[in-house]
Formats: C-alpha cells, sequence, structure tokens
C-alpha cells in the first residue's frame, strides 16, 4: 500500500514519494516482469494530475458517495485525496445520478494489461475508453504522442482528458466519438486496448487494424487478448485475470433476471468463475446449462476464448471448433 503523506509535507515531495511507494507496489505484483520499460512511465507520470477529484463512498450522507479533491481547503482532506490517487486502486472520476460513469483503473491492472498487449517501439495505439488521459499519458511516455490515439463518446470526458495530458506536457490525439466504431481517419493500428467493457469484439476494430495486430479488451468479468490475423479473422484466449470495467456506452447485452437465476444454488452464484461464465454466456445459454457446464468443467479463465471469422463472433471453451461454444451478440 502507498504511504500517507505527511499532512504539512511539500505537495510536490508528498506526490514524489507516494509514487514511488505505488511503483514498488506494482512491482511486487510481478506485472512488468516481462516488460520492465513500463516502470518507467509509472515511475514518471503523475497519477495524482489525472485525478483532481474523485468520488469515495459515504454510506452516512444523502448520496452514498463524497468528493476528495487537491483543492480542498483542509489539509488533512488533502493528503487523504493525495493518499488515495497512489494507492493501487481503482477511483470513481465521474458520477452521473448516483450511477458510474467514468473511472481510472486499478493501477497494477493497468500495467498488466499493457504489457500483455505486447507493445514494440514504433507501434500505433488506440485506447477505447479516455478516462481522465492518464493510460494515454503511460502509452504516449513509451511511443510519443503521434502514435497514440484516445477515444471516447463523452464531449467532457475527452475535453478534461485533453487538458490533464496537455498539462503534463503530452499530446496524443483525442476523439470524441463511439469507440465501437474505432477511429478510421487514424488507422491502421498494430494494437487496440479498451478500458471498458464489451460485450462483444467490434468488427470495425478488427478491420482497422494490421494483420498480426493485437486486441485486448474487458469482456465480461475478464480479458480476452485477440491476435488479428486479417481484416476480417481474429482470435484469442481470455486471460487468467479477473477484471471490471465501465460498459462501453452505447452497446447493451440481454442479463439474466433475477426469476432466471432463482433457481440457481448459493454456492454456484457466489463463485466468481462462474459469474464469470453466466456474464459470457449471458443471451445464448440458459443458466442451468451454463451451471451445469461449470460443474462438469470447473473452468479457469483461460480456457475460454473468441473468435470472430467474417460476421461470426462465439466464444467457446477449449476448442474454437469444440462442443463448447456460442454465438456472442452483434
Amino acid at each position: 500500500m502507498a504511504l500517507s503523506p505527511p499532512v504539512n509535507e511539500d505537495p510536490a515531495a508528498a506526490a514524489t514519494a507516494a509514487r514511488a511507494a505505488l511503483v514498488r507496489e506494482i512491482e511486487a505484483t510481478g506485472a512488468w516482469d516481462d516488460d520492465p520499460v513500463w516502470r518507467r512511465g509509472f515511475a514518471e507520470v503523475p497519477r495524482h494530475l489525472f485525478v483532481p477529484y474523485y468520488f469515495v463512498g459515504a454510506p452516512e450522507t444523502a448520496r452514498g458517495y463524497e468528493r476528495l479533491w487537491g483543492e480542498d481547503p483542509d489539509p488533512k482532506r488533502r493528503a487523504r485525496w493525495l493518499r488515495g490517487a497512489y494507492e493501487d486502486g481503482p477511483l470513481a472520476t465521474r458520477v452521473r445520478d448516483g450511477r458510474l460513469v467514468s473511472s481510472s483503473s486499478q493501477p497494477s491492472l493497468m500495467a498488466k494489461m499493457l504489457v500483455e498487449l505486447g507493445i514494440r517501439d514504433g507501434d500505433t495505439v488506440l485506447e477505447i475508453g479516455a478516462g481522465t488521459g492518464y493510460n494515454a499519458a503511460l502509452l504516449a511516455h513509451r511511443l510519443g504522442d503521434d502514435h497514440v490515439t484516445t477515444i471516447d463518446l463523452d464531449p467532457e470526458i475527452t475535453e478534461s482528458a485533453r487538458r490533464h495530458l496537455a498539462a503534463v506536457g503530452y499530446h496524443p490525439v483525442v476523439v470524441t466519438g463511439d469507440g465501437a466504431r474505432g477511429c478510421p481517419e487514424r488507422a491502421p493500428f498494430d494494437r487496440i486496448i479498451a478500458t471498458c467493457t464489451v460485450v462483444s469484439v467490434p468488427r470495425p476494430w478488427i478491420a482497422q487494424c494490421r494483420p498480426g495486430a493485437r486486441i485486448l479488451a474487458p469482456l465480461a468479468t475478464g480479458l480476452v487478448a485477440l491476435d488479428v490475423q486479417d481484416t476480417g479473422h481474429a482470435e484469442g484466449r481470455f486471460l487468467h485475470t479477473p477484471a471490471y470495467f465501465v460498459p462501453l456506452r452505447g452497446t447493451g447485452r440481454e442479463e439474466h433476471d433475477a426469476r432466471q437465476l432463482g433457481g440457481l444454488p448459493r454456492r454456484a452464484l457466489h463463485n466468481e468463475m462462474f459469474r464469470f461464465l453466466l456474464a459470457l454466456s449471458a443471451g445464448s445459454l440458459d443458466p442451468m446449462e451454463a451451471l451445469a457446464l461449470w460443474q462438469r468443467e470447473r473452468p479457469g479463465r483461460e480456457r475460454f476464448g473468441i473468435t470472430v471469422s467474417g460476421d461470426h463472433e462465439w466464444a467457446w471453451l477449449d476448442d474454437p471448433e469444440g462442443p463448447y461454444a456460442w454465438p456472442l451478440p452483434d
């Protein structure tokens, strides 16, 4: 856990110390063992400047949450804000009508995703979901501004991300638009990374990739890494890592309602892997079918994968052509 800065410590020194502690914490998870160059990015990019305020749960208040911000006149609350900015956890950065619409992801998970993306020098990257701009800054730190594009549907989010990025000296291309459609004017891409959950892999992403590109996206409650063969074909497996992100806005998917889930054993419903299978198969498998599959196989995430071929996209267990496969929504 990042160290708590003393209330009266110089703000710049406190931020530097907190950032160094976060880097050590991420390093201890082994997140960048395979690509230590990311360590420098996390050590140099100031996360707190991308989260000038964020929200934390406060059940005792009328709204159920409170805002912490860096300009709070109370030095103790400012210190609390800075400490939270460098904890290894997600931060709720935008709440509307009590609903979370944007966040800053857990730094160690961000590090793992960036490593799994397999970025090489000179790659061009599209990020789906601009968020605070922090992830785009890490990408720009590694690749340079011209090689990074980040897109978000919400103009308020893109404007604040652009402002945060400029404040720390980064100027990647920030686009306001529908991330599900990609960014054709900046294509082709060598890597696409999504920081929001999708219900299936949008075809435009694949069409805008070069052969040999990689797409990493949260889907269900996992992370799928797809290798792109050409503009119409991609395939890959889930990482073992669980991942929970804000959904990509503008998408929808049939959810199992409470009545459908009512007959399922409580032990299964409380099992994180079974919940992943339910989310991955929603709209395709009946909950009892999913339960039977889970009880028979007890699979981990890494046994599941996704194939996109032309107009067809499906999820599968163990083998794309095997007996356990089901279509994903368009």
